[in-house]
Order: C-alpha cells, then sequence, then structure tokens
C-alpha cells in the first residue's frame, strides 16, 4: 500500500475496510445454519456485486428502489456521493481520485513514495501497530456506531493492523508496479474529483469506478490483504426472524484471523435490506433535503434593502 502526501497512511488501509464495509457477503463451507434464508442471501447478493466489481448493481440492491432514485437525484445536484458515503475515507476520495488521475501522478506518487516509504520496513512496522492499536479504541469507546458496529469494526481494525505491520510495504518494486496500476485506473475512469463524480451521475460514475475498485483490490492483493478471497469465503448465517426485522451472523478471514459479527436487517416491501445501508441512505438523503431548502431560502431572500423596506411598509 502507499502514501501520498494529501492521504496519509492510515487512510490507504483503511480504504480496504471500504470494501468489507459495504457489504460483507459471499458464500463458504460448511454454511452457518439459516445461510440459506432470505436474509442471509440478501447479504450474499451484495458480495456477489462487489467480487464483480460491479458498484453499481450494489446500489440498486442495497436500497429500496424509491430511495434509491431519490439518492441518484441528489447525486445529480451535488448533494450526495452515496453509496461512497459508506467508505471510512469517504470525504477523501475525489482528492484521492483527483491525486490518481493528475497528468504527473505517477512520476509524482514515486517520488511521495521514495522519500517517505522506501527503507522505511521498521517505522511502518510500527505506525501500523500504534494506528491498529489506537483505530481499536476509538472505535470501542468513541465515534456515532451502534454496539453491533463496534464490535465489527474493532475486528476489522485489528485486522488490517496485523496485515499493515507485515506487509512489504516499503518494497520499491511493488510500489512501482501498483502506483502505475492504480494511476491508469483512475486516469482511465474519467473521474478526477467531487465534480467529474457528480456530472457523471451516480449510476454512470459507479460503473466507471468499477474499474478503480478492482486495481485497489489487485493492489491489496499484492501485498498479501485478498480481499477477493475474504470474500469469497465469507458466510452469512440467520440468528432470528421476527417479522420484517431479522439478525444474521457473518464471518469472513481476515489476515489470519476470522473476523465474526451479527448485523440487523429489515425487509421493505417484500425485499430485505442491511439495516446500516437503509440507515446511511437515509442520513444521506436527508442531509440533502438539507442542502435543498437552504439554497431556496437563500434564492428566496430579500437584499437587505428591500427587507427593510418590506419591515418598514409593514410597521404600525
Amino acid at each position: 500500500m502507499l502514501c501520498f502526501e494529501s492521504l496519509p497512511a492510515r487512510r490507504w488501509w483503511l480504504a480496504a475496510a471500504g470494501v468489507l464495509l459495504l457489504a460483507a457477503c459471499s458464500r463458504s463451507e460448511p454454511a452457518l445454519q439459516g445461510a440459506a434464508t432470505e436474509p442471509a442471501a440478501a447479504v450474499r447478493q451484495l458480495a456477489d456485486y462487489l467480487q464483480q466489481g460491479d458498484l453499481a448493481g450494489f446500489a440498486r440492491a442495497a436500497v429500496p428502489a424509491e430511495q434509491h432514485a431519490a439518492l441518484a437525484q441528489a447525486w445529480a445536484e451535488g448533494d450526495s456521493l452515496w453509496p461512497l458515503t459508506g467508505l471510512p475515507l469517504d470525504e477523501h476520495l475525489p482528492d484521492l481520485l483527483a491525486t490518481l488521475a493528475a497528468d504527473n501522478a505517477q512520476a509524482d506518487l514515486q517520488r511521495v513514495f521514495k522519500a517517505q516509504f522506501e527503507g522505511q520496513a521498521a517505522n511502518l512496522r510500527q505506525t501500523a501497530h500504534s494506528l491498529g492499536m489506537f483505530g481499536a479504541q476509538y472505535v470501542s469507546h468513541q465515534g456515532d456506531y451502534s454496539p453491533l458496529q463496534r464490535e465489527h469494526y474493532r475486528q476489522l481494525v485489528l485486522g488490517l493492523s496485523r496485515w499493515a505491520s507485515q506487509a512489504p510495504l516499503s518494497d520499491p518494486a511493488l510500489a512501482q508496479a501498483n502506483i502505475a496500476a492504480l494511476t491508469a485506473a483512475a486516469q482511465a475512469s474519467g473521474l478526477d474529483g467531487t465534480a467529474a463524480l457528480q456530472a457523471a451521475g451516480m449510476e454512470p460514475a459507479l460503473q466507471q469506478l468499477a474499474p478503480v475498485q478492482q486495481a485497489l483490490l489487485d493492489v491489496l492483493a499484492s501485498y498479501g490483504l485478498d480481499l477477493r478471497q475474504s470474500l469469497a469465503e465469507l458466510q452469512v448465517g440467520l440468528l432470528q426472524e421476527d417479522g420484517d426485522q431479522a439478525l444474521v451472523q457473518v464471518q469472513y478471514p481476515l489476515a489470519g484471523e476470522t473476523v465474526s459479527f451479527q448485523a440487523q436487517m429489515r425487509r421493505v416491501d417484500g425485499r430485505w435490506y442491511m439495516q446500516q445501508n437503509l440507515e446511511d441512505a437515509q442520513k444521506a438523503l436527508a442531509a440533502a433535503a438539507n442542502a435543498r431548502q437552504q439554497r431556496q431560502l437563500e434564492g428566496n431572500a430579500p437584499a437587505p434593502a428591500a427587507a427593510q423596506d418590506a419591515q418598514m411598509a409593514s410597521a404600525p
């Protein structure tokens, strides 16, 4: 993994978390109890889209159609980048794309690597360990997370820390190849920042980002973190189902250990969805509605002089 001046090292390995946080889901043997149920199948479907590099398909399956349409509209109006906001580094993604897609990105990033990473294996291992300890404490006690999220994220952060502390992050040959792959994928996407993402529209932008996601997975695998394998070996089982609510158990391998957590599911119009995806989408829509309302208020506000005249005219 690499570090850019504008993107500290922790954001790079947190990008790996994003792939698993969007949806944790796939098939493995032996199956967990209840693996064939509809709630478990809904989770596996999300994983299938991620494994296929179909981010647009993932977005369509993550939320009901009406909510998806509203999110697409919010994206077009510049008020949302959902589902990218489900990633740990979502606020930095446009800058990351801009960095990778810049004209001289490959040469510039090679210089950054040489200055900051080459020959720094011991320091990188210590940094990864320290970030893991800090991150685990943070998600355990701070942040806006549910109890189920805290347990999952704690295991995830520790797993990524274990991987990063052993990965050959200072290898110059790997860095050269991976910088070339990532910059080529970003440049081919045509998405070099927020304006380009929004101009493309939600579904086209997600389609254009799919090769970037696949390139990132290839890069992580070259450093010993095979998230495709994590998805392929992930198991989903049903713990309980009560009306339109369900609780599933999810397990997947990560950096030599098994991550195991529970996730809430909710049925809407006959289809099952991950509760966290629904909540994230609703937050994005609420923020978009607030932004739209603010624009309307600003557009309808009278000029200061006109407002004063109106106030005087209405005075008794």
